[in-house]
């Protein structure tokens, strides 16, 4: 546990001075008492005096007040937390590498499969939108609640020439913030056209914190390295400045596979380096698979990570619930035994 106010813990100085001010209340009350001719008798008289439960309210007061003064410095504690994702991209590699079979039964339907089980996990409250590149990107599926879409989208994948994941994290952001004005042209080569005149202008953009944007990610699948499209680092800066977390996954052998597409050959190695950099710039996790359980546990692992999420909250209106209800606690035992709050 942490605090932000690390300077009103000085409070809690007063907490043993008033345990002080209670004993010298107490050794002065019994200095006052006066003294009877008599102890038996009065004992008589009185019946059985409050003993131990005379304590209780004063130190149940202490306790929520000490309660008190540690919500006052305005605790900080890590908690898991059910997530604000609200939309997560799936952006998944479709070049002629992912017809290689060191996955079984190979690297294609192997995504293919994993992807659809990570979906049936996620909670109905989040849209999935599906991103396919290879030497360019395609939106297969805008956002939706519809599992039976995006399992359709998933299913029509086609294998083309080519890696670009650069363009898969970017068109992925485009599909996210749609009201950006995301230069596209990049991905499809095209210039992009300048703004007829009756177009809204295009929102200022500001920058925020690399992982600070709750409501969306997206998750990268590719087994090869960049060959076409924009420099991925490029791409994973627009979403770091956008908020946005990447979360990469490599699948596929470390080494590569010579493997034959539409009579050419050619040896596939994952670049690791370049997928542990994309998502450690925009403070998320990559992930390694090298067969198709791996694969499943990954997504398995991405799917519990992205429902639940932990992270370091306030907790101040936890300690002051604890502290009034100890308070009230206090007061209502003294009302009860002795007819009086305190």
């Amino acid at each position: 546990m942490s605090f932000q106010w690390l300077e009103m813990l000085w409070l809690l100085l007063l907490v043993p001075a008033l345990v002080l001010l209670y004993l010298w209340l107490l050794h002065r009350r019994r200095k006052n008492t006066v003294r009877l001719a008599s102890v038996a008798l009065v004992k008589q008289a009185l019946g059985k005096g409050p003993g131990w439960r005379r304590h209780v309210p004063p130190a149940l007061m202490l306790l929520a007040f000490t309660v008190l003064l540690l919500a006052s410095a305005r605790p900080m504690a890590v908690l898991k937390l059910p997530s604000q994702q609200e939309t997560i991209i799936l952006a998944m590699d479709v070049s002629g590498s992912m017809r290689a079979a060191d996955v079984q039964p190979n690297r294609l339907v192997a995504s293919q499969e994993a992807a659809k089980a990570f979906v049936a996990g996620l909670p109905r409250s989040v849209r999935i939108g599906v991103v396919s590149f290879a030497g360019t990107a395609a939106v297969v599926q805008a956002p939706t609640f519809s599992r039976e879409d995006v399992y359709a989208a998933i299913d029509r994948f086609q294998l083309q020439r080519g890696t670009a994941i650069g363009s898969g994290i970017v068109l992925s952001l485009a599909t996210l913030f749609p009201d950006d004005g995301i230069d596209l042209s990049q991905i499809t080569g095209a210039r992009e056209m300048p703004p007829a005149p009756g177009d809204k202008p295009k929102k200022v953009f500001k920058p925020v914190e690399p992982g600070s944007y709750n409501s969306a990610a997206i998750i990268l699948l590719t087994d090869g390295q960049r060959t076409t499209g924009p420099d991925p680092m490029e791409a994973a800066k627009m979403a770091a400045e956008r908020g946005v977390r990447v979360y990469t996954v490599g699948i596929g052998t470390k080494n590569g596979e010579i493997i034959g597409f539409e009579g050419w050959s050619m040896r596939v190695r994952l670049d690791e380096d370049t997928l542990k950099a994309i998502s450690t710039f925009t403070r998320a996790n990559y992930f390694y698979a090298g067969t198709a359980e791996d694969l499943k546990q990954v997504y398995q692992g991405l799917s519990s990570r992205l429902v639940v999420e932990t992270k370091e909250t306030e907790v101040t209106a936890l300690f002051t619930a604890v502290g009034a209800l100890l308070a009230l606690l206090a007061a209502g035992l003294s009302v009860w035994w002795f007819g009086r709050v305190m």
